[in-house]
This record gives C-alpha cells, structure tokens and sequence, in this order.
C-alpha cells in the first residue's frame, strides 16, 4: 500500500518521467517507421523496383490512416512504459540502470532472451488474434493494410496494441532487465517490423532462390498474411510456423520470384 509521503513523490516522478517516454516512443516509431519508408520506399525504390513484391503502390490516404492510428499505439506503449517506470521506481520491477551490472554476458543473454521471448508472444498472440470470434476486435485495423508500408507496422486496434505493449512489463517481471536491454530490444522490433511492412524483398538468397537465412522472416514472409491472412505468424524468426505447420506454402514460390525477378534485371548478356 502506498501512504501520503509516497504518493506525492511518485506524482512528480510520473509528471517528470512520462513526457520522457511518450516522446521515445513517438520517436522510435517516426525514426523508425520513417527512416524505413524514406530509405526503402522512396530512396532507393528505383533500385529495388525489381523486387517489390507487389507492383501496386499504396495510396496516400491510407498511409495517412496508418499514421493516425499509429499515434494511438504510440499512447498506448507509452502508458505500459510509464507503468514499468512506475514499478520500477517502487523497487516493485527488477529494472536497473548500470547494463554491466550482472555481467555482459548476463546482458547479452537478456538481449537475446527478449527477442526470441518476444517473438513466440507474437507468434501465439497473433494466431489467436486471427480466430474468427477475435480477430474483429483485435486484428482487422491492422488487415485494411491489404498492401502494407512502414508505417503500417503500428497500425493497430486498441486492444492489440495493449496486447503487443504488455509483453516488455511481463518479461521484466520475470527476468531483471538493464534500461539498455530494453531500448535495443524496443529498437530492434521497430526496425524489424518496419522493414517486414515495406514491401521489398530485401534479404538475401542462394543460389537455389530460397532465403539465405531461412529461419529469419524475410519480407515476403511477413507481406503474405496481408494478400492472405491464414498463415505466417512470426514476426522475425519462422521456427513457430515451421514447428506449427502454419507456414504458407506458397512462401518460397513468392521469395524466389521476387529474387528472381532481381536476377533477370541485373543478369547481363554474354559477350
């Protein structure tokens, strides 16, 4: 229970700390979302044309619908934040400053611990958001995004982004966290997610036109659930959906005709 000589500090910290981290999350999400749309989908589009996987381009007003729903997410990852801030305040979340503080093997472990925590959360969050009786009141915003962007990656109903926001505080509940595990970690989904929505086939292949690295998500595997929302639930590695069967079988056709599309164009005539 909280007393009187509690309460009054905890108020200035929540007033001194939440524009903080309103602003960070505001930040991560135009930097990222942004710095993915100009670099991929503006800069270099001529480059990649080769490999767009979809030969439509999205039109305006629904990246602006993206954006304004995004904001909303934004406020909604800011308020779980602010709650960990909070409990980590009341000494009630092992959440510590110093990222050397248990070792840097110990903060190398817990990097890796978030992403690989985080992406089987995503992976059954997001295939329990697709059954039928859910996925009208916590997935369809995120669909109307039939051919995504970068800014997609936050366009969210209410309930999924709280959903999506939540996993940081229960993991921390769980395993201590350093305050720079925790900014890599949120970095990285950012970037991940943003790059997943772009809508070019950025990662590599073999020589055999499959993903160099098939068990990392490339972006073909993230665009197919939104032409065909039935399968590829991972978000950055596709153990869960191998493991599960819920892989499209489609995927490697869709891979390698974007990567060979890139090889046609580039493939220069003998002499």
């Amino acid at each position: 229970m909280l007393d009187a000589l509690t309460v009054a500090p905890l108020m200035r910290f929540v007033a001194d700390i939440y524009p903080v981290i309103l602003q960070s999350d505001l930040y991560r999400y135009l930097i990222g979302a942004g710095g993915t749309f100009l670099l991929i989908n503006v800069l270099l589009s001529a480059r990649l044309a080769s490999r767009k996987i979809r030969q439509e381009t999205p039109q305006a007003r629904q990246i602006i619908r993206e954006i304004l729903t995004s904001l909303r997410t934004v406020v909604i990852f800011s308020l779980v934040g602010l709650t960990i801030a909070i409990l980590a305040n009341l000494g009630w979340l092992p959440v510590y400053e110093d990222p050397g503080q248990y070792g840097w093997a110990y903060f190398a472990i817990n990097v890796v611990a978030l992403i690989v925590a985080h992406d089987a959360w995503f992976y059954w969050t997001h295939w329990f958001m697709h059954r039928p009786k859910l996925f009208r009141w916590f997935h369809r915003l995120h669909h109307r995004s039939y051919n995504p962007t970068p800014w997609t990656a936050y366009a969210f109903d209410a309930s999924e982004a709280f959903v999506n926001a939540v996993f940081l505080l229960l993991f921390m509940a769980i395993m201590p966290t350093s305050v720079l595990a925790a900014f890599i970690f949120t970095a990285h989904m950012m970037l991940r997610n943003a790059i997943g929505h772009s809508g070019y086939e950025i990662f590599p292949a073999n020589r055999e036109g499959r993903p160099l690295f098939d068990w990392m998500a490339t972006v073909t595997h993230h665009d197919l659930p939104h032409a065909r929302p039935r399968a590829n639930f991972g978000l950055y590695f596709t153990w869960w959906d191998k493991l599960m069967g819920t892989e499209d079988p489609t995927y490697y056709d869709e891979f390698q005709r974007a990567v060979t599309r890139c090889a046609l164009r580039t493939r220069r005539p003998a002499n």
